[in-house]
């Protein structure tokens, strides 16, 4: 019984490894065996062999180094089967018989630059806009097919397919593994914004599972982000992309309990925000505003929502924030992007600063638009502004029903708490 308790704990202790490195695995394979379906191949052949081996002789010191050994090494005798003795397999030859003899230092080199160069890859133009959402959060951020085809509304075949597509159309394209620069790298600048943006989202509010957040994925996303302002310094709109990841990230210590239980905005200790992300993104938000205003435009959707993310970071409590002025910027953005969630979240605003009714009367009007169909907000948006009307009973009707769409354990079980409280009996599940 304890040799099967030894194993689970090295092979749940094995998991997280991977989920830590997996990304920065596959993307520096990307850069030596320059092929995104190999360099997954490999990558998984070596978390097989530490799942076959660790439990065995114990998690080696450097686990990131033992990975990109054996996956290096896989890579090689993948060459060797495909008889190609070309350039690309004798530099690998050379750097393995260098660089990788036990070496707990050999880890993964360049991570910022291949992490990077991997998105910039994924958001190729020969690929669809969807095809380069689906491969980014399946190789950047280490999502399930599951748990894109959840966060994409899509059947998990389809979204397999989309990927087995994706990587065969690099292949073939010939797409190159260097990171694209000058009217290339613009070209797919804000594809591969999206999809950071779409990281973070997925790390502050998970799609699925047991966890309420995910963040390593937040962390991920803010410090592409910053690398991002780096290399494009002037363009406002990643400015604007980097000032709103570094808010909404200043909160994440403060949106969990000390058992993972989700805590929503009313009730955060504010003592714990981050306050040296606050100061960054309150910095990244400026920058944003002087290049749009250098650039004679206004601001675009990153940093306007990085503009509401500011006004609750600047507030010291819910009843101090300025909701009107959230209020306006929701529909500055709605107006911008087109989005039915910006509405969606303009009716929160309104419903604090004109009152209950004034955000029903919005949400009313989003009854029948067909993107927020399914979407578990909505009824949860409706159940917070009828409780706060005194319709106990309507709001539990609501938070039921949201809890019924949503595929997060702990969104699910924070949601029928809130509908027992509006029930009256102390939130108490049974």
């Amino acid at each position: 019984m304890g040799d099967e308790t030894g194993e689970e704990t090295t092979r749940a202790a094995i998991e997280a490894v991977w989920r830590l490195e997996s990304t920065r695995l596959i993307a520096a394979l990307v850069r030596i065996v320059r092929d995104v379906g190999l360099a997954e191949d490999v990558a998984q052949d070596a978390i097989v062999a530490a799942l076959a081996q660790w439990p065995k002789t114990g998690i080696p010191d450097n686990p990131g180094a033992w990975l990109m050994t054996t996956a290096k090494r896989r890579a090689v005798d993948a060459f060797r089967r495909r008889a190609r003795y070309d350039a690309a397999f004798a530099a690998l030859a050379h750097e393995l018989s260098e660089a990788v003899e036990e070496d707990p230092g050999a880890g993964i080199d360049h991570v910022e630059d291949d992490v990077l160069r991997l998105m910039f890859i994924c958001c190729h133009p020969a690929l669809t806009p969807e095809a380069q959402t689906t491969l980014t959060l399946k190789l950047v951020a280490g999502l399930s097919t599951r748990e894109i085809a959840r966060a994409h509304l899509a059947p998990e075949a389809t979204v397999a397919q989309r990927v087995s597509r994706a990587k065969r159309t690099l292949a073939e394209a010939g797409a190159a593994i260097e990171e694209p620069s000058g009217p290339e790298r613009a070209e797919r600048l804000s594809t591969v914004l999206g999809v950071v943006y779409l990281l973070f989202n997925e790390g502050y509010s998970a799609t699925e599972g047991d966890d309420w957040m995910r963040p390593t994925l937040c962390d991920e996303a803010v410090r592409l982000g910053r690398i991002l302002t780096v290399l494009v310094p002037d363009d406002p709109e990643v400015h604007g992309l980097s000032a709103l990841m570094e808010l909404q990230s200043s909160r994440l210590a403060a949106r969990a309990g000390p058992d993972g239980e989700p805590i929503l905005l009313d009730a955060q200790d504010r003592r714990r925000w981050d306050a040296s992300r606050i100061r960054r993104g309150l910095d990244a938000l400026a920058r944003a505003d002087e290049g749009a205003a250098a650039a004679g435009a206004g601001a675009g959707p990153y940093a306007l929502q990085a503009a509401i993310a500011a006004e609750h970071a600047r507030a010291a409590s819910v009843d101090d924030t300025d909701w009107n002025r959230i209020a306006d910027l929701y529909e500055q953005l709605g107006r911008r992007t087109g989005s039915p969630v910006a509405e969606l979240n303009r009716a929160v605003a309104l419903g604090r600063s004109r009152g209950p009714e004034a955000g029903l009367v919005l949400l009313e009007q989003l009854e029948d638009v067909p993107a927020l169909r399914g979407y578990h907000l909505v009824p949860s948006v409706r159940g917070d502004l009828y409780e706060r009307l005194g319709r106990g009973d309507e709001a539990a009707e609501q938070f039921e029903r949201a809890a019924a769409m949503t595929s997060n354990e702990r969104e699910r079980a924070l949601l029928m708490r809130r509908a027992h409280a509006a029930r009256g009996d102390g939130g108490r599940v049974p």
